[in-house]
């Protein structure tokens, strides 16, 4: 396969799966916050008519459901761009993995990110950000043994380094994840859309991949 033919296809992978992740939420607003703020509208309509005297517990109640579309609004946003992504590159990727660790309670993440780190365009900032998470995608799907994620970001020179090293239980899962297509696709991408590397090397149970830019 040619350079041209391999980088188009990586591109048509990751278009393809930026806009599944699009329907995707597209699919949430529709079957769930729509749903539910015509819930809340329909009952403060009947309760203003019905229930003049309301108690306590049936405000308490209203407010709760409030609260949650709310708060389900918020995941939306940081979801679409997330969080800090203006400011700081480490806080984003704490933020996007925060929702990792609690939904993947059998992975032991260990997460070193600086304190401080340099100015980083929102572009940039939001293809690393894809890439970290299709990788997650891709190497914790379907998954249940039990590993651990050692991710960490680091500035060498005029090089940025984000590391995601995975331990697996056994052999045969690493070679399996080593060698799907995806990830070349991922490696691909991120090498022409910033001009960066994405690489990786094993050993043992580990593997180690490598984002630079």
């Amino acid at each position: 396969m040619t350079y041209e033919q391999r980088i188009k296809e990586a591109l048509q992978w990751w278009s393809y799966r930026q806009s599944i992740k699009l329907f995707l939420e597209s699919e949430k607003i529709r079957d769930s916050l729509l749903q539910e703020s015509f819930s809340i509208r329909r009952s403060l309509d009947v309760l203003k008519i019905d229930n003049p005297n309301i108690s306590i517990y049936e405000i308490s109640e209203y407010i709760k459901k409030i609260d949650n579309f709310h708060h389900s609004l918020v995941q939306l946003s940081d979801r679409l761009c997330p969080v800090y992504i203006q400011d700081s590159l480490p806080l984003s990727i704490q933020c996007l993995l925060d929702t990792w660790v609690t939904s993947n309670s059998h992975v032991y993440f260990l997460i070193d990110m600086p304190v401080y780190w340099q100015h980083e365009s929102v572009e940039c900032s939001l293809i690393i950000l894809t890439a970290l998470e299709e990788l997650l995608r891709i190497t914790l799907r379907e998954f249940t043994t039990p590993v651990a994620i050692h991710i960490s970001l680091k500035l060498k020179g005029n090089t940025k380094n984000l590391t995601v090293k995975i331990t697996y239980s056994d052999i045969s899962t690493l070679m399996c994840y080593t060698n799907l297509t995806e990830l070349k696709y991922l490696s691909d991408s991120l090498q022409f859309l910033i001009s960066g590397q994405c690489f990786y090397n094993s050993t043992n149970h580990r593997i180690a991949w490598y984002f630079c830019w």
